[in-house]
């Protein structure tokens, strides 16, 4: 989360927003959740720097539940998203606060109370920031599927220790994860023939278009509905 990408178009947070419902505690963290109750199936959504109450997120884990999943989204920055306007704290001194590390083990609560449910299989896919904690959940038997779309700093050995299928949507346009990074994971993957993957790089947009997009623009609506299709298929092939 080094680059300035990271921290373009920021949205306008909203409390309240979305179909689903915010509670207090699931599995320790307060959450937005969606979806039925009932479904064997679950999707952790995890954010960028900017945190659970982005409209664009919420609209995600809607659809996301529409295709039968149980979906949570927490609150890993426990109510402090970063502010690109707060001077005192520039992101190299916020992200002290919030490490993906501390989001991975922050994690594994939310997979306890949802197996805990009775959710048999559970995915995870993650933005940004919240694309490290994924691949770090993947690393360690946590989940059984993961998507991983604009990722944060990740590196080729991090890849390598991927134990569940994987996929990643990388960003023709991209400082942190730039399309030969993304190559060079898929090399890691197409070697690794007990992980199964899927790999992309999507044409003409830039870090964060699958979250941080302008609903104004229809080239990047298109993309970011792409790519939550791609999200989609991928928890559809590998978690029912």
């Amino acid at each position: 989360m080094a680059g300035s990408q990271c921290c373009d178009n920021p949205p306008a947070l909203n409390p309240t927003g979305g179909e689903g419902k915010v509670v207090d505690s699931f599995g320790g963290l307060k959450a937005y959740v969606a979806g039925s109750d009932e479904s064997k199936a679950a999707v952790i959504l995890i954010s960028d720097i900017f945190g659970f109450q982005s409209p664009n997120l919420r609209k995600i884990a809607d659809k996301v539940a529409l295709s039968g999943y149980f979906v949570v989204v927490p609150d890993f920055l426990h109510g402090d998203p970063y502010t690109p306007e707060n001077a005192e704290r520039p992101l190299p001194v916020w992200i002290k606060s919030h490490s993906p590390k501390k989001g991975f083990e922050e994690a594994k609560p939310v997979i306890a109370a949802l197996k805990e449910k009775g959710v048999s299989s559970v995915g995870a896919a993650g933005y940004c920031w919240g694309g490290v904690v994924v691949v770090e959940l993947a690393k360690a038997h946590e989940i059984h599927a993961a998507v991983v779309l604009h990722p944060g700093p990740i590196a080729v050995d991090d890849i390598k220790e991927v134990k569940c299928p994987i996929s990643i949507l990388g960003a023709e346009f991209d400082h942190t994860a730039p399309p030969e990074l993304v190559k060079q994971f898929e090399q890691v993957l197409l070697a690794n023939s007990r992980v199964a993957h899927f790999v992309k790089i999507f044409p003409g947009v830039a870090h964060g278009w699958s979250v941080r997009y302008n609903h104004d623009d229809p080239a990047a609506v298109k993309s970011a509905e792409e790519a939550l299709g791609d999200t989609i298929d991928w928890f559809n092939k590998n978690l029912k």
